[in-house]
């Protein structure tokens, strides 16, 4: 039995350089950041983001509403969360529920930070949670299998629009 030496073939030369030429493109790649998703106060374009994170059941079902739109999605796991959108394609609401508490980091976006620094926190009980901010309300309810919330931006309401609606 003997041993073959390795010697680099034309082939896995090229291959080598194809590599090495794309090195860079992929460090790059990993310092940009990722594109926007249809968070908060968000652009609408993108909510389609949510739905493939969320593992939604289906696509993100659309109702237009008068003076607003509404997505809605439901994750594999059974919950139901609904995007409001302004005409102007803002995010300007969301609401949940159902037997799991969505990722609240992902659909409060840059809001998240508010949310969890929030001092104006009023808690009756281990399963009412209401955050009130100038730019920010949070209201989550709920106990084991059964959540529901919302959250909504005041001055991002579409003029005519009521808050109750986002539910």
């Amino acid at each position: 039995m003997t041993l073959r030496s390795k010697r680099a073939t034309p082939r896995t030369a090229r291959r080598a350089a194809g590599l090495r030429a794309l090195l860079p493109a992929l460090g790059l790649a990993v310092l940009l950041p990722t594109p926007s998703r249809a968070t908060l106060g968000g652009d609408a374009a993108s909510v389609q983001a949510d739905g493939t994170a969320m593992r939604a059941a289906a696509a993100v079902q659309v109702t237009p509403r008068e003076g607003f739109a509404v997505h809605e999605m439901t994750s594999d796991r059974g919950t139901t969360v609904r995007e409001f959108v302004s005409p102007a394609g803002v995010v300007y609401g969301v609401a949940w529920q159902g037997p799991f508490m969505p990722d609240l980091r992902r659909l409060l976006g840059a809001h998240f930070a508010t949310f969890t620094g929030s001092t104006h926190r009023l808690q009756a009980g281990h399963a009412h949670l209401t955050v009130t901010e100038p730019g920010l309300v949070v209201e989550s309810t709920g106990h084991l299998r059964a959540f529901r919330g919302r959250a909504y931006l005041p001055d991002a309401v579409p003029a005519g629009v009521s808050i109750d609606t986002i539910r």
